[in-house]
């Protein structure tokens, strides 16, 4: 990879080169991203589901035995059994922060995977996931406070041996890096979520607490006050981020019922990401492109299609359609970022970059999203799931059925078909063909060409759907 010339004009430094491990070992150079894990996880997680490609569910399970067996935390440290997000010298180990080096870790971070890591668990049944995630949830929550304006509940940056946090310097001796504030909590909160509605071990108290914290601060401060920093782990200053702001806005539409004003909110959001970050180059196509964040605002694609991910759930959720051709315009500019071969470049002036936050794992899941939000976007030639409110275990797309074990025994899914079903059953059972999926049962949406099926099954985890 190369160094970014305009980055290195406008800042004195050359832009370090992050790598991301993907199904190789051979990889051996350092720099790799925070929380890359976490989103390849997420994109995987969402992508099997829609093609039933055992090879993803493969891949899951190989990268996060890997990082569980070669980046976490001693249990004997002050934060114990946590990852830590970067390699300070080569792989296979990691070791610590980008940098502020060895036994450095971030918190947010470890929050993001734990969380994926109760996926995991859910999709595979293996309790070491689980037993890690509550670890993690466990280091967390001990270490969470009410926050304030200045400091979030959980610290940015600490040094997993001694707890070192606060007034680090940079090697220059004279850059403050922020340590004591990040936005980024979303991941953790829905890890606490998960674990406090499984029964999870002997700490759902300590874990309803931790999570009640963490959201009347979000609410409280940078919900209100729009100060969605930092999130990137090679940034030495204080810069607002869009995948702060954007994650929090799709919690707020995940847990609407805890938060009343969750429209307004999700709308602040949104309007402060175009008022502060969006890049009007595009504007002749009837666009605006998003920035990755405040001091570094180069347009992205994975943050822009995460925006348009949120526009297009936020109109299914409310009837508000007014941003919805943009937000299409958005995505549709977001693939011409990725080649024939796959290859996805950052596309800012000379520095046309694999970055891999935007290129693959942070990329793919915001379409997957948006498909979900609205399936006409969905391929009318194939049949996926699109969404489901319980984790899919097994899935089987094939030409007279699609069979699917879901790891709850009551969930609602949204498919985009071919063609309208023959039945539906779950273990066994006919489901009823009704017009709403209000009671239970299946329904039909014709489109153009295909069409939408809901299934809500309140008894059973063996669904399948003849075709």
């Amino acid at each position: 990879m190369r160094n970014c010339p305009n980055f290195e004009k406008e800042y004195g430094i050359k832009f370090p080169p992050l790598y991301f491990l993907f199904r190789t070992q051979d990889i051996a150079d350092l720099g790799i991203g925070g929380g890359q894990f976490a989103m390849m996880l997420s994109s995987f997680n969402l992508y099997y589901d829609y093609t039933g490609n055992k090879e993803v569910m493969d891949n899951m399970v190989f990268q996060a035995d890997w990082y569980i067996n070669h980046g976490f935390s001693d249990s004997t440290f002050l934060w114990p059994n946590i990852p830590y997000p970067c390699n300070t010298k080569l792989l296979p180990t990691y070791d610590g922060d980008l940098i502020l080096g060895k036994d450095f870790t971030q918190p947010d971070k470890a929050g993001d995977f734990g969380y994926e890591l109760v996926i995991l668990y859910k999709k595979t049944g293996n309790r070491l996931y689980l037993e890690t995630a509550k670890k993690i949830a466990s280091t967390l929550a001990t270490h969470a406070s009410d926050g304030d304006k200045d400091h979030s509940p959980i610290p940015f940056k600490v040094n997993a041996k001694t707890g070192e946090v606060g007034n680090i310097l940079a090697s220059d001796g004279v850059t403050k890096i922020e340590t004591t504030y990040t936005t980024n909590w979303t991941g953790t909160m829905r890890l606490f979520q998960q674990l406090i509605s499984m029964g999870a071990g002997q700490n759902s108290d300590t874990y309803q607490q931790s999570f009640d914290k963490l959201l009347k601060w979000m609410l409280e401060y940078p919900v209100t006050n729009n100060r969605w920093g930092p999130f990137f782990e090679d940034v030495v200053f204080w810069s607002d981020t869009q995948i702060n702001a954007g994650q929090m806005a799709w919690f707020i539409m995940d847990n609407k019922e805890l938060i009343p004003a969750w429209k307004e909110d999700v709308q602040n959001i949104q309007k402060w990401v175009i008022d502060v970050l969006s890049i009007d180059h595009w504007k002749q196509y009837g666009l605006k492109v998003i920035g990755e964040q405040t001091d570094y605002k180069f347009q992205g694609q994975s943050h822009t299609s995460r925006h348009a991910s949120i526009e297009l759930r936020y109109a299914e959720l409310t009837g508000d359609s007014k941003m919805v051709d943009e937000a299409i315009r958005q995505l549709s500019w977001c693939t011409y970022m990725v080649d024939n071969d796959g290859k996805n470049l950052y596309p800012d002036f000379n520095c046309y970059e694999i970055w891999w936050t935007d290129g693959y794992g942070d990329y793919i899941r915001h379409f997957l999203r948006a498909m979900a939000a609205d399936p006409q976007l969905a391929p009318s030639n194939s049949n996926h799931l699109l969404r489901t409110s319980s984790v899919i275990k097994e899935i089987s797309y094939q030409p007279a059925a699609i069979n699917y074990l879901t790891f709850d025994n009551s969930s609602e899914e949204l498919f985009r078909l071919k063609s309208k079903p023959k039945e539906v059953e779950a273990d066994g059972t006919n489901l009823k063909e009704i017009a709403a999926n209000i009671s239970g049962g299946w329904s039909w949406q014709p489109l153009r060409s295909g069409g939408v099926l809901k299934v809500k099954h309140l008894k059973g985890s063996k669904i399948s759907i003849k075709l």
